[in-house]
């Protein structure tokens, strides 16, 4: 092995560490959040009805709610780690039947609108790059700010009343059955989700390659006949990706939450919808694992970028090295 291979095995392990330490403190916050919210979930789950006190001890003692803070966390973690994450007071299920319901529709949705962000941002943004200064950096410049001033509900409300209800291309509610039925629902709901963020990862992508352009090396590689394009792509580009990833990890985290926004929308029964309607009915049980589930999602997408990067850029593990 080389030299370099000590500092990689390191460098991993000190990101599995601080993956393990953040999601040790994300799941503190996460459940004594809970106490800090106003309201009795004993009361949500006997609304309607005057109960005894031996009802009131009979349902607090069944969810655990007469335990001590510390207990009940501890229970929970348990739990989590044998892949229960209680149950739902709303709905009187599991949480992880809940959730299975309805996660394939937040997947899809991410998925799709991921891809278009990718496709679109990077295309974009190096296009702007590109043609510095001309009429196509300035158009794409002026597109993306015009959709970076959209909302997501403003872009799926316009979305619906142009191609749903107009001109009747897309439907605008619900998610479908069956695979292409599901993608042909998520079409309009994906472009609402996607709109802000590929302003996000165009920007990004223009600055990062302008910055990269610029380099004396390479300058240098296409005065001395390299083809253009082989420089682009071998050492501009390529170069370039470290700021792309780092927005790219932020963006998950971002899509899981703003989904939320975009499902109430389009009508679509996934998390971001059931976050909203625990948050409401003080479910505080589906709340804790959504929230957790996309705290967990964050950091290990930006655990695994950190893991990777220096495959992608040499430089930054010459860096890490250097350190």
């Amino acid at each position: 092995m080389g030299a370099g291979a000590p500092v990689t095995l390191r460098r991993i392990a000190g990101k599995l560490g601080g993956l393990l330490l953040t999601l040790f403190l994300a799941s503190l916050l996460v459940f004594f959040s809970r106490f800090l919210v106003p309201g009795d979930p004993v009361a949500f789950l006997l609304r309607g009805r005057k109960p005894s006190p031996e009802a009131v001890a009979e349902v607090t003692a069944q969810y655990g709610l007469d335990l001590p803070p510390w207990q009940q966390y501890l229970d929970w973690v348990a739990g989590l780690l044998h892949g229960d994450l209680g149950r739902s007071l709303q709905y009187r299920q599991d949480v992880t039947v809940v959730l299975g319901e309805r996660l394939p529709v937040t997947l899809g949705l991410v998925v799709m609108a991921g891809t278009m962000i990718a496709v679109v941002g990077l295309t974009g943004g190096t296009i702007a790059a590109l043609y510095r200064g001309r009429v196509a950096d300035r158009t794409i410049l002026i597109g993306l700010t015009v959709l970076g001033a959209i909302p997501s509900f403003v872009g799926s409300i316009v979305l619906i009343a142009v191609f749903a209800v107009q001109l009747g291309w897309f439907p605008s509610f619900g998610s479908g059955e069956g695979f292409w039925s599901t993608v042909y629902h998520l079409v309009l709901p994906s472009i609402a989700l996607a709109i802000v963020f590929v302003v996000l990862v165009g920007k990004v992508t223009r600055s990062s390659m302008i910055d990269q352009l610029d380099r004396e090396h390479v300058e240098v590689a296409i005065s001395r006949g390299i083809k253009r394009g082989t420089v682009i792509r071998r050492h501009v580009f390529r170069n370039a990706t470290g700021p792309i990833l780092t927005v790219s990890g932020m963006l998950v985290a971002g899509l899981l939450v703003a989904s939320s926004i975009v499902e109430a929308a389009f009508g679509l029964a996934g998390t971001g919808s059931l976050l909203v309607q625990s948050v409401d009915r003080l479910d505080f049980p589906v709340v804790q694992a959504i929230v957790l589930l996309v705290v967990t999602a964050f950091v290990l997408v930006n655990a695994v970028i950190d893991i990777l990067e220096p495959w992608i850029d040499p430089r930054s593990a010459a860096g890490a090295g250097a350190r």
